[in-house]
Protein backbone atom coordinates (compact mmCIF):
# COMPACT_ATOMS: atom_id res chain seq x y z
CA UNK A 1 0.00 0.00 0.00
CA UNK A 2 1.50 3.38 -0.97
CA UNK A 3 2.28 5.77 1.86
CA UNK A 4 2.82 9.46 1.30
CA UNK A 5 5.15 11.56 3.47
CA UNK A 6 3.65 13.78 6.13
CA UNK A 7 6.04 16.59 5.30
CA UNK A 8 7.33 17.90 2.01
CA UNK A 9 9.99 20.30 0.92
CA UNK A 10 8.94 23.92 1.29
CA UNK A 11 8.25 25.58 -2.03
CA UNK A 12 10.47 28.37 -3.23
CA UNK A 13 8.56 31.57 -2.39
CA UNK A 14 11.34 34.02 -3.11
CA UNK A 15 14.42 34.31 -5.30
CA UNK A 16 17.73 36.11 -5.46
CA UNK A 17 16.49 38.82 -7.81
CA UNK A 18 13.55 39.71 -5.58
CA UNK A 19 15.78 39.85 -2.52
CA UNK A 20 18.23 42.02 -4.42
CA UNK A 21 15.44 44.40 -5.41
CA UNK A 22 14.27 44.70 -1.82
CA UNK A 23 17.83 45.46 -0.75
CA UNK A 24 18.15 48.12 -3.44
CA UNK A 25 14.93 49.83 -2.39
CA UNK A 26 15.82 49.66 1.29
CA UNK A 27 19.18 51.30 0.60
CA UNK A 28 17.49 53.89 -1.61
CA UNK A 29 15.00 54.78 1.11
CA UNK A 30 17.72 55.23 3.72
CA UNK A 31 20.15 57.18 1.52
CA UNK A 32 17.48 59.34 -0.09
CA UNK A 33 15.88 60.16 3.25
CA UNK A 34 19.26 61.41 4.46
CA UNK A 35 19.62 63.52 1.32
CA UNK A 36 16.07 64.82 1.64
CA UNK A 37 16.63 65.95 5.22
CA UNK A 38 20.04 67.46 4.46
CA UNK A 39 18.70 69.38 1.45
CA UNK A 40 15.70 70.62 3.38
CA UNK A 41 17.84 71.81 6.29
CA UNK A 42 20.18 73.67 3.94
CA UNK A 43 17.26 75.23 2.01
CA UNK A 44 15.79 76.41 5.30
CA UNK A 45 19.03 78.29 6.04
CA UNK A 46 20.13 76.02 8.89
CA UNK A 47 23.65 74.68 9.37
CA UNK A 48 26.83 74.86 7.32
CA UNK A 49 25.06 73.97 4.07
CA UNK A 50 23.00 77.18 4.21
CA UNK A 51 25.89 79.18 2.70
CA UNK A 52 25.60 77.22 -0.55
CA UNK A 53 21.87 77.99 -0.75
CA UNK A 54 22.04 81.75 -0.72
CA UNK A 55 20.12 82.68 -3.88
CA UNK A 56 16.40 82.40 -4.46
CA UNK A 57 16.98 80.13 -7.47
CA UNK A 58 19.08 77.76 -5.37
CA UNK A 59 16.49 77.65 -2.60
CA UNK A 60 13.76 76.92 -5.14
CA UNK A 61 15.76 74.10 -6.69
CA UNK A 62 16.52 72.63 -3.26
CA UNK A 63 12.89 72.72 -2.15
CA UNK A 64 11.87 71.18 -5.48
CA UNK A 65 14.49 68.50 -4.81
CA UNK A 66 12.94 67.79 -1.41
CA UNK A 67 9.57 67.21 -3.10
CA UNK A 68 10.98 65.01 -5.86
CA UNK A 69 12.99 62.95 -3.36
CA UNK A 70 9.79 62.42 -1.39
CA UNK A 71 8.06 61.18 -4.56
CA UNK A 72 11.00 58.87 -5.24
CA UNK A 73 10.74 57.46 -1.73
CA UNK A 74 7.09 56.62 -2.36
CA UNK A 75 8.11 54.75 -5.52
CA UNK A 76 10.88 52.97 -3.59
CA UNK A 77 8.40 51.90 -0.90
CA UNK A 78 6.04 50.48 -3.54
CA UNK A 79 8.92 48.67 -5.24
CA UNK A 80 10.13 47.22 -1.96
CA UNK A 81 6.70 45.84 -1.16
CA UNK A 82 6.24 44.21 -4.58
CA UNK A 83 9.68 43.38 -5.98
CA UNK A 84 8.27 40.69 -8.29
CA UNK A 85 5.53 42.92 -9.72
CA UNK A 86 5.47 43.62 -13.44
CA UNK A 87 5.40 47.31 -12.46
CA UNK A 88 8.72 47.15 -10.63
CA UNK A 89 10.89 48.07 -13.68
CA UNK A 90 8.74 51.17 -14.21
CA UNK A 91 8.96 52.14 -10.55
CA UNK A 92 12.72 51.72 -10.64
CA UNK A 93 13.08 53.66 -13.90
CA UNK A 94 10.92 56.45 -12.51
CA UNK A 95 13.22 56.81 -9.52
CA UNK A 96 16.29 56.94 -11.77
CA UNK A 97 14.77 59.69 -13.92
CA UNK A 98 13.71 61.77 -10.91
CA UNK A 99 17.05 61.31 -9.14
CA UNK A 100 19.06 62.19 -12.24
CA UNK A 101 17.09 65.37 -12.96
CA UNK A 102 17.11 66.48 -9.31
CA UNK A 103 20.79 65.98 -8.55
CA UNK A 104 21.89 67.40 -11.92
CA UNK A 105 19.91 70.59 -11.39
CA UNK A 106 21.20 71.07 -7.83
CA UNK A 107 24.84 70.32 -8.69
CA UNK A 108 24.89 72.46 -11.86
CA UNK A 109 23.27 75.45 -10.16
CA UNK A 110 25.56 75.15 -7.15
CA UNK A 111 28.59 74.96 -9.42
CA UNK A 112 27.43 78.06 -11.30
CA UNK A 113 26.67 80.16 -8.22
CA UNK A 114 29.42 79.11 -5.82
CA UNK A 115 33.10 78.29 -5.91
CA UNK A 116 32.44 74.86 -4.42
CA UNK A 117 33.35 71.69 -6.34
CA UNK A 118 30.03 69.87 -6.55
CA UNK A 119 30.34 67.63 -9.63
CA UNK A 120 31.39 64.53 -7.57
CA UNK A 121 27.84 64.50 -6.20
CA UNK A 122 26.72 63.21 -9.61
CA UNK A 123 28.70 59.99 -9.17
CA UNK A 124 26.15 58.32 -6.80
CA UNK A 125 23.40 58.81 -9.39
CA UNK A 126 25.50 56.93 -11.96
CA UNK A 127 26.35 54.14 -9.49
CA UNK A 128 22.73 53.76 -8.40
CA UNK A 129 21.62 53.55 -12.04
CA UNK A 130 24.19 50.79 -12.54
CA UNK A 131 22.76 48.85 -9.60
CA UNK A 132 19.21 49.29 -10.87
CA UNK A 133 19.65 49.03 -14.64
CA UNK A 134 23.13 47.60 -15.17
CA UNK A 135 25.55 48.91 -17.81
CA UNK A 136 22.90 50.44 -20.06
CA UNK A 137 21.34 52.39 -17.20
CA UNK A 138 24.72 53.58 -15.95
CA UNK A 139 25.75 54.89 -19.36
CA UNK A 140 22.39 56.59 -19.90
CA UNK A 141 22.55 58.39 -16.56
CA UNK A 142 26.19 59.35 -17.22
CA UNK A 143 25.15 60.87 -20.53
CA UNK A 144 22.15 62.66 -18.98
CA UNK A 145 24.10 64.12 -16.05
CA UNK A 146 26.97 65.23 -18.30
CA UNK A 147 24.66 66.87 -20.82
CA UNK A 148 22.56 68.49 -18.10
CA UNK A 149 25.64 69.84 -16.31
CA UNK A 150 27.04 71.23 -19.57
CA UNK A 151 23.76 73.00 -20.37
CA UNK A 152 23.06 74.36 -16.88
CA UNK A 153 26.66 75.28 -16.02
CA UNK A 154 28.20 76.29 -19.36
CA UNK A 155 31.89 77.03 -19.35
CA UNK A 156 32.55 75.17 -16.08
CA UNK A 157 36.09 73.86 -15.78
CA UNK A 158 34.70 70.82 -13.94
CA UNK A 159 33.05 69.39 -17.07
CA UNK A 160 36.22 67.62 -18.19
CA UNK A 161 36.65 65.86 -14.84
CA UNK A 162 32.97 64.97 -14.78
CA UNK A 163 33.25 63.30 -18.20
CA UNK A 164 36.38 61.31 -17.35
CA UNK A 165 35.43 60.21 -13.85
CA UNK A 166 31.73 59.74 -14.66
CA UNK A 167 32.47 57.48 -17.62
CA UNK A 168 34.87 55.37 -15.54
CA UNK A 169 32.29 54.99 -12.78
CA UNK A 170 29.58 54.08 -15.31
CA UNK A 171 31.69 51.38 -16.98
CA UNK A 172 33.07 49.85 -13.77
CA UNK A 173 29.82 49.78 -11.79
CA UNK A 174 27.70 48.94 -14.83
CA UNK A 175 29.72 45.92 -15.91
CA UNK A 176 29.91 44.59 -12.35
CA UNK A 177 26.18 45.00 -11.86
CA UNK A 178 25.46 43.28 -15.18
CA UNK A 179 27.69 40.35 -14.21
CA UNK A 180 25.97 40.05 -10.82
CA UNK A 181 22.55 40.16 -12.46
CA UNK A 182 23.47 37.34 -14.87
CA UNK A 183 24.85 35.33 -11.95
CA UNK A 184 21.67 35.76 -9.91
CA UNK A 185 19.47 34.80 -12.84
CA UNK A 186 21.52 31.65 -13.44
CA UNK A 187 21.27 30.74 -9.75
CA UNK A 188 17.51 31.29 -9.77
CA UNK A 189 17.08 29.12 -12.86
CA UNK A 190 19.12 26.38 -11.20
CA UNK A 191 17.10 26.65 -7.97
CA UNK A 192 13.82 26.48 -9.82
CA UNK A 193 15.01 23.47 -11.83
CA UNK A 194 16.08 21.69 -8.64
CA UNK A 195 12.79 22.57 -6.98
CA UNK A 196 10.92 21.10 -9.93
CA UNK A 197 13.01 17.94 -9.80
CA UNK A 198 12.33 17.60 -6.07
CA UNK A 199 8.55 17.87 -6.51
CA UNK A 200 7.90 16.16 -9.85
CA UNK A 201 8.31 12.71 -11.30
CA UNK A 202 11.21 12.57 -13.71
CA UNK A 203 9.53 10.23 -16.21
CA UNK A 204 6.02 11.64 -16.56
CA UNK A 205 6.57 15.20 -15.32
CA UNK A 206 3.63 14.77 -12.95
CA UNK A 207 3.77 15.87 -9.30
CA UNK A 208 5.45 13.32 -7.03
CA UNK A 209 4.58 12.21 -3.50
CA UNK A 210 6.02 15.33 -1.86
CA UNK A 211 4.10 17.66 -4.15
CA UNK A 212 0.87 15.73 -3.67
CA UNK A 213 1.27 15.81 0.11
CA UNK A 214 1.83 19.57 0.09
CA UNK A 215 -1.21 20.05 -2.15
CA UNK A 216 -3.41 17.99 0.18
CA UNK A 217 -2.16 19.91 3.22
CA UNK A 218 -3.41 23.13 1.66
CA UNK A 219 -6.95 21.69 1.59
CA UNK A 220 -7.13 20.44 5.17
CA UNK A 221 -10.65 20.62 6.60
CA UNK A 222 -12.30 20.85 3.18
CA UNK A 223 -14.16 18.12 1.26
CA UNK A 224 -11.58 16.10 -0.61
CA UNK A 225 -11.54 13.20 -3.02
CA UNK A 226 -8.71 10.75 -3.72
CA UNK A 227 -8.55 8.40 -6.69
CA UNK A 228 -5.87 5.71 -6.76
CA UNK A 229 -5.24 4.30 -10.23
CA UNK A 230 -3.36 1.18 -11.28
CA UNK A 231 -2.85 0.30 -14.94
CA UNK A 232 -4.05 -3.10 -16.12
CA UNK A 233 -1.77 -4.68 -18.69
CA UNK A 234 1.27 -2.54 -18.04
CA UNK A 235 3.45 -5.54 -17.10
CA UNK A 236 2.61 -7.23 -20.38
CA UNK A 237 3.68 -4.12 -22.31
CA UNK A 238 7.02 -4.15 -20.51
CA UNK A 239 7.49 -7.87 -21.07
CA UNK A 240 6.52 -7.89 -24.75
CA UNK A 241 7.87 -4.53 -25.96
CA UNK A 242 10.58 -3.60 -23.44
CA UNK A 243 10.97 -1.00 -20.73
CA UNK A 244 11.42 1.84 -23.22
CA UNK A 245 7.92 1.17 -24.51
CA UNK A 246 6.66 1.02 -20.94
CA UNK A 247 8.20 4.42 -20.23
CA UNK A 248 6.53 5.89 -23.32
CA UNK A 249 3.22 4.45 -22.13
CA UNK A 250 3.57 5.95 -18.65
CA UNK A 251 4.51 9.34 -20.07
CA UNK A 252 1.48 9.36 -22.35
CA UNK A 253 -0.87 8.24 -19.58
CA UNK A 254 0.44 11.04 -17.37
CA UNK A 255 -0.28 13.60 -20.10
CA UNK A 256 -3.77 12.20 -20.65
CA UNK A 257 -4.58 12.34 -16.94
CA UNK A 258 -3.67 16.01 -16.82
CA UNK A 259 -5.87 16.76 -19.83
CA UNK A 260 -8.74 14.67 -18.47
CA UNK A 261 -8.69 16.51 -15.16
CA UNK A 262 -8.59 19.96 -16.66
CA UNK A 263 -8.82 22.30 -13.69
CA UNK A 264 -10.70 19.93 -11.42
CA UNK A 265 -7.75 18.62 -9.43
CA UNK A 266 -4.19 17.37 -9.48
CA UNK A 267 -2.81 14.11 -10.87
CA UNK A 268 0.51 12.65 -9.72
CA UNK A 269 2.55 9.49 -10.00
CA UNK A 270 3.34 7.42 -6.94
CA UNK A 271 5.69 5.03 -8.71
CA UNK A 272 5.54 2.09 -11.10
CA UNK A 273 2.16 2.17 -12.82
CA UNK A 274 0.28 3.75 -9.89
CA UNK A 275 -1.17 7.24 -10.15
CA UNK A 276 -2.97 9.38 -7.59
CA UNK A 277 -5.64 11.97 -8.40
CA UNK A 278 -6.59 14.59 -5.80
CA UNK A 279 -9.96 16.34 -6.09
CA UNK A 280 -10.58 19.31 -3.77
CA UNK A 281 -14.22 19.96 -2.79
CA UNK A 282 -15.30 16.76 -4.53
CA UNK A 283 -18.33 14.63 -3.72
CA UNK A 284 -19.33 11.24 -5.14
CA UNK A 285 -20.91 12.78 -8.24
CA UNK A 286 -17.75 14.79 -9.07
CA UNK A 287 -15.54 11.75 -8.48
CA UNK A 288 -17.75 9.62 -10.75
CA UNK A 289 -17.61 12.18 -13.57
CA UNK A 290 -13.84 12.43 -13.29
CA UNK A 291 -13.48 8.64 -13.34
CA UNK A 292 -15.49 8.44 -16.57
CA UNK A 293 -13.16 10.96 -18.21
CA UNK A 294 -10.10 9.09 -16.91
CA UNK A 295 -11.36 5.71 -18.18
CA UNK A 296 -12.10 7.22 -21.60
CA UNK A 297 -8.64 8.80 -21.76
CA UNK A 298 -6.65 5.75 -20.67
CA UNK A 299 -8.35 3.11 -22.78
CA UNK A 300 -7.43 4.81 -26.06
CA UNK A 301 -4.51 3.08 -27.86
CA UNK A 302 -1.05 4.47 -27.11
CA UNK A 303 1.58 4.73 -29.83
CA UNK A 304 4.85 3.25 -28.54
CA UNK A 305 6.85 3.76 -31.74
CA UNK A 306 7.79 1.68 -34.78
CA UNK A 307 4.15 1.55 -35.86
CA UNK A 308 3.11 -0.25 -32.67
CA UNK A 309 0.21 0.66 -30.42
CA UNK A 310 -0.88 -0.83 -27.09
CA UNK A 311 -4.01 -0.57 -25.03
CA UNK A 312 -4.22 -0.77 -21.24
CA UNK A 313 -7.02 -0.56 -18.76
CA UNK A 314 -7.22 0.90 -15.28
CA UNK A 315 -8.39 -0.26 -11.88
CA UNK A 316 -9.39 2.51 -9.51
CA UNK A 317 -10.30 3.08 -5.90
CA UNK A 318 -12.07 6.14 -4.54
CA UNK A 319 -12.00 7.74 -1.10
CA UNK A 320 -14.03 10.82 -0.15
CA UNK A 321 -13.65 13.08 2.86
CA UNK A 322 -16.52 15.32 3.98
CA UNK A 323 -15.96 18.82 5.32
CA UNK A 324 -14.17 19.08 8.69
CA UNK A 325 -13.34 15.37 8.69
CA UNK A 326 -9.90 14.75 10.28
CA UNK A 327 -8.85 12.08 7.74
CA UNK A 328 -5.46 12.96 6.24
CA UNK A 329 -4.05 12.02 2.85
CA UNK A 330 -2.45 8.80 4.09
CA UNK A 331 -5.81 7.63 5.47
CA UNK A 332 -7.64 8.51 2.28
CA UNK A 333 -4.94 6.88 0.13
CA UNK A 334 -5.18 3.67 2.17
CA UNK A 335 -8.96 3.63 1.71
CA UNK A 336 -8.64 4.26 -2.03
CA UNK A 337 -5.93 1.58 -2.22
CA UNK A 338 -8.28 -1.00 -0.71
CA UNK A 339 -10.97 0.01 -3.21
CA UNK A 340 -8.53 -0.25 -6.09
CA UNK A 341 -7.59 -3.82 -5.16
CA UNK A 342 -11.27 -4.78 -4.89
CA UNK A 343 -11.80 -3.34 -8.37
CA UNK A 344 -8.77 -5.23 -9.72
CA UNK A 345 -9.93 -8.55 -8.20
CA UNK A 346 -13.41 -8.00 -9.64
CA UNK A 347 -11.96 -7.46 -13.11
CA UNK A 348 -9.80 -10.56 -12.78
CA UNK A 349 -12.80 -12.73 -11.85
CA UNK A 350 -14.82 -11.24 -14.69
CA UNK A 351 -11.99 -12.02 -17.14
Amino acid sequence: MPTLPQRSAAPVDDDGLSRRRRTIETGALVARSFGLISTGVAAAGIGAGAAAVASADMRFVCWAGVVTMGVSNVLAHLGRRRPASRWYPWLSAGQSVIETATITAIVALASRETAETTWPLLAPAIAVAAVRHRIVGALMVFAATTLGFALLAPGSHDLFYLIVVGFMIAVITGTQSSALDRHLRALDETRHALQHQATHDGLTGLPNRAHLAAYADRHTGRPFGVLLLDLNGFKQVNDEHGHAAGDLLLHEIGARLTVALGGDGLAGRLGGDEFLVLLPDADSAVAARVMVRIHDAIRRPVDIGAGRAVTVGVSAGVALRPRDCPADLDTLTAEADAGMYRDKRGRSRAA
